[in-house]
């Protein structure tokens, strides 16, 4: 297993490792023992935080792949705008 971390690129290898712990946490927590020893406010804050982060993050994401797979942005999705037209596959006008 060592060699196969060794191989990893480090953010793999963070992923991994954090995998493993929420794993691990939530086995124990299963089970009705306390596993990470973090208060109540340091993990309500930290998951706060992640929440709102990762809300914008995600709404900024799919904000922009939407629009970007919606709309011809590019040359190539020019041309193929060009296409659909010619061939009267669109409503577009």
């Amino acid at each position: 297993m060592l060699q196969t971390l060794k191989k990893m690129d480090k953010g793999t290898v963070i992923r991994t490792v954090l995998l493993l712990l929420a794993f691990a946490n939530q086995g124990l927590a299963v089970f009705g023992k306390e596993a990470l020893p973090f208060s109540d406010d340091q993990v309500s804050s930290l998951i706060e935080m992640i929440y709102y982060v990762g809300s914008f993050i995600l709404t900024a994401v799919a904000t922009l792949v939407a629009w970007f797979k919606n709309n011809y942005v590019t040359e190539k999705g020019q041309q193929q705008k060009a296409v659909l037209k010619a061939n009267n596959l669109t409503n577009a006008k």
